[in-house]
């Protein structure tokens, strides 16, 4: 069940992230200078945790995208959700550790 709710919530998550993300790169046609501001404004750390948590959200999303192709095309995996859930959050959890430390020293510039 709750493998269901995060792939609902992360695959809505990413999906305002694109529509945000096409309407502020559209902005480069309306007015080039309220583009560059509002670039301006994702250079800050608040958005750079933010863009930590949508990497997560796509990290998890792509893993059990791939737990639900492998229950749905093969029987074997049916018997094994549970430990194929868990599998999807252990890889989560080693793809964010490798890629958090990175990623907070350069918002928080200390690179």
């Amino acid at each position: 069940m709750w493998s269901w709710v995060l792939h609902r919530i992360t695959g809505t998550a990413i999906f305002f992230f694109l529509l945000v993300h096409i309407l502020d790169t559209a902005l480069v046609r309306v007015s080039p200078e309220a583009y560059d501001a509002v670039i301006g404004t994702y250079k800050t750390p608040l958005m750079g945790i933010g863009e930590a948590g949508l990497v997560a959200a796509i990290v998890f999303h792509a893993y059990n995208g791939l737990r639900i192709i492998l229950v749905d095309f093969w029987s074997w995996a049916t018997r094994h959700q549970k430990t194929l859930f868990w599998v999807v959050l252990v890889l989560w959890a080693i793809t964010m550790a490798g890629f958090l430390p990175r990623h907070l020293m350069h918002v928080f510039g200390g690179e």
